[in-house]
């Protein structure tokens, strides 16, 4: 068998043996380009977020070697109407570029070794086809095309290897930009291939404005559409996972959920979930990505207002980001926004597109963007995370002094890097004062009740015992305006399906004073 062109299907097949997501209906988009000038796809997402199975499944069903009616039957791509016209009749190249490091690591002339590889391998396929000395993998493609009347379809796996291994200005780099667009920028690619499909954690570099290769139609982390739904496993996809393996759902929400991927919602890390399973227990699986390192790296570079920026999301917030002038190199870092959409692309943060807005999407990433700021020394927000769980102790037993101090503590820890004058940043304060409150409860803000909107509920999740929690919040008035507004806006009517008590704390700063004061009541 050779090793990289009419590999067969038995990567997909092996896929099929563990608990599958039938992500089939991917192939009907894809077969939608091939053949017109759209037929060049890259489809980039973070790690761990199934790329590789994706491109083992379209290796499968395109692949001319071998027979995968059997692997596909049953699954959505069998109800296609182009399902039959595609299947199993096209030679495939299919490239996963991480193998190539592998071997070559550290190596300039990647690049001739991977086209040395490839020609050698592809020719045996085509010995009546011959090689020329001075031929590169395009020209010898071209050749095949021309002489057999036959078109590929060529798939690389993790096609930003390289770039996250070379810098942008080496020998390397240069060469193997100037392969692909030699590969599938030319006149002659649309004689050579039937479809391109690249996959990768990077969307394509970009040289000041514009991509390397323009032609290509990108899917990203940031313009997911129309492929949003195939970017992890959607809130139905894990409710159906968790009945059948007896999973608690909302205990998966809180670790894994909180991605907003183009049109879908709600997506979830679909690796995490597959070992929560697999353990029968939610935990962080994902520290061992590889990624970890870099984001300890971004998070610490002098921008303004990113240290305090990320201290907002860790407290439950979201900060406006332009992903637009990011050149797609994680070596190339200008200003806050490229950190911020380096982060979205790693899957560090989340994005809303709508809004413009990032976000720290569940508790999984939260712990390792919390171990991250540990690892960079970031003192005084450690210590308020760790203050936290007592606060929550002292909100719960109704001491509004002990809960006074504990936010006061807080504010003067972080006063350096947060601004402080309006609600929004008190928030940012009470969020972090009451970080370790995630683990128990569900943290709104800004939750609709009908007469308005109640600036902080913290609801139970379903296996704690502890009472819900409204928090209102003031500027310049008084703690007992705020439970006054809760009670006359009857703020604890929205959480009549939760059974039990409600806990009302009514916060507000005096800017004068510098005090921050306190009540509670219970209801």
């Amino acid at each position: 068998m050779a090793s990289y062109i009419n590999i067969g299907n038995k990567a997909f097949a092996s896929d099929l043996d563990d608990e599958y997501i039938d992500k089939t209906d991917l192939i009907a988009e894809i077969n939608n380009t091939l053949f017109k000038r759209n037929r060049f796809s890259c489809v980039s997402r973070c790690r761990r977020f199934g790329k590789s199975m994706a491109a083992e499944m379209l290796c499968a069903y395109y692949d001319r070697s071998c027979d995968s009616r059997e692997l596909f039957r049953g699954l959505k791509i069998e109800k296609d109407p182009n399902y039959e016209k595609h299947l199993n009749k096209y030679p495939v190249i299919y490239v996963d570029m991480t193998n190539f490091m592998t071997r070559y690591r550290g190596d300039e002339n990647i690049v001739n070794f991977i086209q040395k590889d490839l020609i050698e391998d592809i020719s045996q396929c085509y010995k009546d086809v011959p090689v020329k000395a001075d031929d590169d993998l395009m020209e010898y493609l071209l050749r095949i095309a021309i002489t057999t009347e036959e078109m590929f379809i060529f798939i690389i796996d993790e096609w930003d290897a390289i770039c996250r291994e070379f810098s942008s200005s080496s020998k390397a780099m240069d060469c193997y930009v100037n392969f692909l667009r030699r590969m599938f920028k030319s006149s002659d690619a649309h004689r050579v291939f039937v479809g391109v499909y690249m996959t990768g954690i990077l969307p394509i570099k970009r040289y000041k404005t514009e991509s390397a290769l323009n032609n290509f139609w990108e899917y990203s982390m940031t313009q997911p559409e129309p492929l949003s739904k195939y970017f992890g496993f959607t809130r139905h996809e894990v409710q159906t996972l968790c009945e059948k393996y007896g999973m608690d759902f909302e205990e998966m929400e809180k670790w894994y959920d909180g991605y907003s991927i183009g049109t879908e919602p709600s997506m979830f890390n679909p690796s995490s979930i597959m070992k929560a399973l697999a353990k029968k227990a939610c935990d962080s699986y994902w520290a061992s990505t590889g990624a970890f390192e870099a984001v300890a790296q971004y998070i610490q570079m002098d921008f303004e207002g990113l240290k305090g920026d990320i201290v907002k999301m860790l407290a439950g917030g979201s900060c406006p980001v332009n992903t637009t002038g990011f050149l797609n190199d994680p070596a190339i870092i200008y200003t806050k926004n490229d950190v911020f959409t380096v982060l979205i692309h790693l899957g560090y943060l989340a994005y809303n597109k709508a809004e413009k807005r990032c976000y720290i999407p569940n508790m999984e990433v939260a712990g390792e963007m919390r171990n991250a700021i540990e690892r960079n020394g970031w003192k005084n927000v450690m210590d308020t995370l760790n203050a936290s769980e007592r606060l929550l102790s002292d909100l719960l037993d109704g001491d509004t002094e002990a809960v006074e101090q504990g936010i006061e503590a807080a504010h003067e820890r972080n006063a350096s890097i947060l601004e402080y004058n309006d609600e929004n940043s008190l928030a940012c304060v009470i969020g972090m004062a009451f970080y370790s409150a995630r683990n128990k409860y569900k943290i709104i803000r800004e939750l609709p009740t009908g007469k308005g909107f109640a600036d902080m509920v913290f609801i139970p999740w379903h296996n704690v015992n502890l009472p819900a929690i409204v928090v209102e919040l003031k500027w310049k008035q008084d703690a007992r305006t705020a439970i006054s507004q809760i009670r006359e806006r009857n703020y604890p009517a929205s959480l009549k399906e939760y059974a039990g008590e409600v806990i009302l704390c009514g916060i507000n700063y005096d800017p004068k004073s510098k005090e921050h004061t306190c009540m509670i009541e219970k209801v």
